[in-house]
């Protein structure tokens, strides 16, 4: 249950704080006072978007917390999962500075909006007056009657199942459109592929060619320059293989005489050894080198296959070839395997259809048996709201196909008079009506669902005499399950409840401000007899007054 709500600096709320307690509470004030503002700072907790214009004092931050009492609900699974800390009196905290950026926190673990709603939606029902078009909405209805039926589990595997059946489907589609695309494509690619592979290309192989092609072109002028270089090497007298021997000769000579001298011999020596293996390269070099036409011709056949190829396909790099053989083979396969895919596909489509199925089915037995229960409390419920000729009725079909919920279609119908046929309830019913439907359908479901608590916002519009009384007596039965707040105009739904708030303006250093205060027992019969009567006390009001809380 809600235990506290605080709001500070929100609208024309400066600083305000609650204590709720269990049972119904009623909440009362003058049109104009401030309890939308008060409702509008409770949304804001419970993961409203925040709005800038709302922040009264705009060189601070407004603050709303809300305590719940929330030990006797299973609901630390949720915690757990969002990972935050469970508290069994749990509170919610948002900040709204004035450049209209927000912080939500629950116990002191900043979160986010999405967790916040998935957490609230299972703490508290805010109901106003436009909510009551909900009637008509078929999502709403199916919740209603899912409800009843006890289908949470079922309908969250079957729109898990659903999804992954449409995402299959899907997948079908694209395989089968690709494959007719393939079907088109296919002769062209592979003619490419095999063109690629019977090139049989090789890494680096076009840098090793090109290299053998310069050689093989110029071997004349290379031959002659390596037996010029092998004979400044290699001839007798002025070789530089014998000047170097010389040079050596003559350091050695002297190399016991100094350090130095020694050091430069090994050097002189370190070159003759040198150029000496430099003279053997040159040697077999030349010995193996001869001109040979056949061989070049190959090459430059070879280079012609790679060049080619890479012009055809924009390319200028034999990994770049890699890479496209490597797609085409892609595609071929695709192409191959194609059938292959749609079959394993269809296979598996048709395993979650089969368990779709069999969850539709389901879900539409409990729902077959949880309808005409539906119906008789409903029409129980009605006539003790003075809806006494009203007959329900609900439209259950189930279709051969699978739809978001089910295979079910689904209609509330109504007939508010005897003798009228049966129309939606958008048609047949008045604002007064729809209230007193909205009412029931919520005392239903309050047996139903865990809901810690609900807040009626004046749905008691377009009733009056005895009808209100009604609708106190059924916001009574309700409150045995539950918290049930409810802001109200009419003296008879007020005197019902256990305890009676009222939110006032006061003026307060020249500024207007809401507030809200816990009344008294005089308090309460004078807030009565004023809504009976007006701000001039009567005697006959006050005696109403205290009537009615008798």
């Amino acid at each position: 249950m809600l235990s506290t709500l605080s709001i500070k600096n929100y609208a024309l709320i400066d600083n305000l704080k609650v204590d709720f307690k269990d049972k119904l509470s009623i909440i009362t004030g003058e049109t104009g006072a401030g309890k939308s503002i008060l409702l509008g700072g409770l949304a804001l907790v419970l993961g409203k978007r925040a709005d800038a214009s709302l922040v009264k004092n705009k060189a601070s931050k407004c603050i709303i917390e809300a305590e719940f009492i929330i030990d006797k609900y299973d609901l630390k699974n949720y915690f757990d999962a969002e990972d935050i800390d469970y508290e069994a009196t749990t509170i919610i905290r948002r900040e709204i500075l004035p450049n209209g950026k927000s912080r939500t926190f629950i116990n002191d673990t900043p979160t986010t909006l999405n967790v916040l709603n998935g957490l609230t939606v299972q703490l508290i029902d805010i109901h106003s007056q436009h909510e009551t078009l909900q009637l008509a909405d078929n999502d709403y209805q199916f919740q209603i009657i899912d409800a009843l039926a006890n289908n949470e589990d079922h309908l969250s595997s079957y729109s898990r199942g659903l999804l992954s059946y449409k995402k299959l489907t899907k997948e079908l589609e694209q395989i089968i459109s690709n494959q007719q695309k393939s079907k088109e494509d296919y002769e062209y690619n592979n003619f490419v592929l095999n063109e690629l592979l019977e090139a049989n290309l090789k890494i680096d192989e076009q840098n090793e060619l090109e290299s053998n092609l310069e050689k093989l072109s110029h071997v004349e002028e290379i031959k002659l320059h390596l037996l010029e270089a092998i004979q400044s090497c290699e001839a007798e007298e002025i070789g530089v293989l014998n000047i170097l021997q010389q040079v050596k000769n003559s350091l050695n000579k002297i190399a016991n005489y100094a350090e130095i001298y020694n050091s430069l011999s090994q050097r002189v020596n370190s070159l003759l050894i040198e150029l000496n293996d430099v003279a053997q390269e040159l040697e077999l070099e030349n010995e193996s080198l001869e001109y040979n036409p056949s061989e070049l011709e190959r090459i430059d056949n070879r280079l012609q296959t790679i060049y080619n190829l890479q012009k055809k396909h924009a390319v200028s790099t034999i990994n770049e070839l890699f890479d496209i053989q490597n797609k085409l083979q892609e595609r071929v396969n695709d192409s191959d395997n194609a059938s292959n895919l749609i079959h394993s596909k269809k296979v598996e489509i048709t395993k979650v259809s089969e368990k779709l199925e069999n969850l539709a089915d389901k879900i539409s037995q409990r729902r077959a048996k949880a309808t005409p229960v539906f119906i008789k409390q409903m029409e129980l419920i009605l006539s003790r709201l003075e809806m006494k000729n009203t007959r329900f009725l609900i439209e259950l079909n189930k279709k051969n196909k699978l739809l978001h919920h089910g295979k079910d279609t689904l209609e509330f119908l109504i007939s508010a008079n005897k003798g009228q046929s049966f129309e939606s309830l958008k048609k047949a019913a008045s604002g007064g009506e729809m209230s007193r439907i909205m009412l029931a359908v919520k005392l239903i479901l309050s047996k139903y669902t865990k809901l810690p608590a609900i807040i009626f916002d004046e749905i008691d519009t377009g009733v009056s005499g005895e009808v209100s009384n009604k609708i106190a007596e059924v916001m009574q039965e309700m409150s045995s399950n539950m918290q049930v707040i409810t802001i109200t105009h009419l003296p008879q739904i007020a005197a019902k409840g256990n305890q009676h708030y009222k939110v006032y303006k006061e003026e307060i250093n020249n500024s207007i401000q809401t507030n809200i205060k816990l009344l008294n027992d005089e308090q309460r019969m004078v807030e009565l007899a004023e809504m009976l009567g007006g701000k001039i006390l009567t005697d006959s009001a006050l005696a109403h007054a205290k009537q009615l809380l008798a």
